[in-house]
């Protein structure tokens, strides 16, 4: 057998369960592998990689190359062929694996099939990041000396000059006007935890990338190399100068709740943080178009919110400030309720004393009985299809853990009404980028200089009102990320708010010489 090929990118156990089935594979007369845990897994949003082989030239090799993958459990995305000679083809395949050990093993195995050489195997995912996502731009061209000195000395000095007289004019003459700085330490990366400034870099450059491509913003990457509150507050002031908006993203609790509100009363422009109400508001979204569903009021429902840190109280805030009165909530010491005394915290004081108006101290199982919504921000596998058949009729199930939901919707179907996960291959992902853009492009064009939690329900109607009331469904609560009506209706509703709310700054005018 020849020599295994790496595939590029993080190192990964070999899979020996995987290879031992495909070696025994050798006559193609044994079905696909199946994994107990199959039900959590899709090869279609799973571990894709890039394969190039050299393959003999005869009959059925390329179906034996097929078979084995087929065998491992894992799917053909397309086969191009790079070159054709009468001794060899050499194709590129697109694979749809597992999870990286099942890549591993279909290489390992492949590469000691007769006539097949393994030429090639990359990681699809890092390919993509060779050299970052993100680059800077001109948008006024320098060809020659005149456009130089327009655009460098001694033109710039000339508008540096005009702003230090109006220094409102930095909204018109410079890039503020359309500039957001991400800010990370990278303590909370969504899936992986604590993983420090270095390894948020390519979750920023990402976030970076939906700015641009949804709203038409320039958004900035900064991961700063301290977990301080005082020194991340003290580096966002000194940085604000050049932005038009900051988001704040992937930094743990408590910290986060402390470092957005002293950066409110420090800065005059929006500040966010996305992992708190970014996802609050398209649940909000998910939830408006639910009720028309199950045609229940927000105040008649029964809620079990299960995972209370900084996106569950959010979540909490926005739900009762839309009208929702009875909420049980769980953290990690069970239910949240007055007079609880173990794992508190100024914040879950507050939620204590408006939820839970019956002190409810049981367990989740308990209060899933007669629940009409279930929201899940905690971890994996924590319900059971039978607690859900326990919830009230037409029961709501959001389990927004990533990338495993709480409870996979095909275990439920049928016993939930309406079910709402983060992941992009169910119906009814809950993404933040249904939010984030359209609400800042709003903000920033109604010059606001807060983001208040009237924006917010604002923001999450338009998301949901984006999908017709004749067009809902059970499985079509939020409209897709690719539907360029939602950024639109967001951003428009966001500064009709700011607007109503009375709170804008002046527009911003073109400078004239002869103002």
């Amino acid at each position: 057998m020849r020599a295994p090929v790496s595939i590029e990118g993080r190192t990964a156990e070999d899979g020996t369960a995987y290879t031992r089935f495909a070696e025994s594979t050798a006559q193609m007369t044994s079905g696909p592998i199946h994994d107990p845990l199959d039900e959590y897994q899709s090869p279609v949003s799973g571990y894709q990689i890039l394969v190039r082989l050299r393959i003999q030239n005869r009959p059925g090799n390329l179906g034996r190359v097929t078979t084995v993958i087929g065998a491992l459990g894992a799917d053909v995305s397309s086969v191009d062929i790079v070159e054709a000679r009468t001794e060899y083809v050499i194709r590129d395949l697109r694979l749809f694996c597992l999870d990286e050990a099942n890549a591993r093993a279909i290489i390992n195995v492949l590469a000691g099939v007769d006539g097949i050489e393994v030429m090639y195997a990359s990681d699809r995912t890092f390919e993509l990041h060779h050299g970052g996502k993100i680059t800077v731009e001109n948008r006024v061209h320098i060809r020659n000396a005149i456009e130089l000195s327009y655009v460098n000395w001694p033109g710039a000095e000339r508008v540096a000059g005009h702003i230090q007289k109006e220094p409102d004019s930095v909204w018109a003459l410079t890039v503020k006007a359309n500039s957001v700085a991400i800010v990370t330490d990278g303590t909370a990366v969504l899936g992986l935890g604590d993983v420090g400034p270095y390894a948020a870099m390519p979750v920023m450059e990402g976030k970076s990338m939906l700015f641009r491509a949804f709203a038409g913003i320039d958004a900035w990457p900064i991961c700063l190399n301290t977990t301080d509150p005082d020194e991340i507050v003290d580096i966002v002031k000194g940085i604000a100068p050049g932005f038009g908006g900051i988001l704040l993203e992937d930094i743990s609790a408590p910290r986060c709740f402390e470092i957005e509100d002293r950066l409110k009363a420090l800065l005059h422009i929006p500040v966010f943080h996305d992992d708190q109400h970014g996802t609050a508001v398209v649940v909000l979204a998910a939830l408006i178009n639910s009720l028309k569903i199950v045609e229940k009021r927000p105040e008649d429902l029964k809620v079990v919110l299960v995972g209370v840190g900084a996106a569950g109280l959010a979540c909490a805030r926005i739900l009762m400030n839309f009208g929702v009165k009875n909420i049980v909530g769980f953290d990690r010491f069970g239910a949240i309720y007055t007079g609880r005394t173990e794992g508190m915290s100024p914040e879950l004081d507050w939620f204590a004393e408006r939820t839970n108006a019956e002190g409810f101290d049981g367990t989740i199982a308990e209060a899933m009985v007669g629940a009409d919504v279930f929201l899940g921000l905690s971890r994996p596998r924590l319900i059971t299809p039978e607690q859900v058949e326990q919830m009230a009729p037409n029961a709501i199930v959001f389990a927004l853990a990533n990338p495993e939901p709480e409870i996979m919707p095909n275990l439920i179907a049928g016993k939930a009404r309406i079910i709402a996960t983060g992941r992009s291959d169910f119906p009814n992902q809950v993404n933040n980028v249904l939010c984030f853009p359209g609400l800042f492009r709003g903000t920033i064009d109604a010059r606001a200089t807060v983001i208040s939690e009237e924006m917010k329900i604002a923001a999450a109607r338009a998301i949901a009102e984006t999908i017709p009331d004749d067009l809902l469904h059970e499985d079509y609560i939020l409209p897709s990320v690719f539907n360029l009506d939602v950024t639109r209706r967001v951003a428009e509703a966001v500064a009709a708010e700011v607007e109503r709310s009375g709170k804008p700054r002046p527009p911003v005018k073109p400078v004239s010489i002869f103002d």
